[in-house]
């Protein structure tokens, strides 16, 4: 597989719109995955199997009573490595009695002389 090429899953379909957009896949990007669970105390749970340099948390109430955790991993984005951390982090989040809710990432705008 070249690098335009990417697999025809979901992720698969929102990095080729990344690709279309300009996205610059050369460089490092915190990459958001979510999770919604039923309680506080089990997304906080879930929140602190992920700590590092290039990990952060954090957890917030929903409208609908659930609650939510936003993953932050600073990496490239890659297919295999966002399936990867997703594997990871359903690993943690099912057993919870959470579920996964999808991922993605802030790309900055380009800028163009005045």
């Amino acid at each position: 597989m070249n690098n335009n090429t990417f697999p025809d899953d979901v992720s698969g379909v929102v990095l080729r719109r990344m690709k279309e957009g300009g996205f610059d896949f050369t460089r490092i990007h915190p990459i958001d995955f979510y999770a919604i669970f039923p309680d506080e105390e089990r997304a906080r749970m879930a929140a602190r199997n992920f700590r590092g340099e290039s990990l952060r948390t954090e957890v917030s109430a929903r409208d609908d009573g659930a609650w939510h955790l936003q993953v932050s991993k600073v990496m490239y984005a890659t297919h295999a490595g966002i399936d990867t951390f997703e594997h990871d982090l359903e690993s943690v989040v099912l057993p919870l009695g959470g579920v996964l809710d999808g991922w993605g990432v802030t790309q900055e705008a380009a800028h163009s002389g005045p």
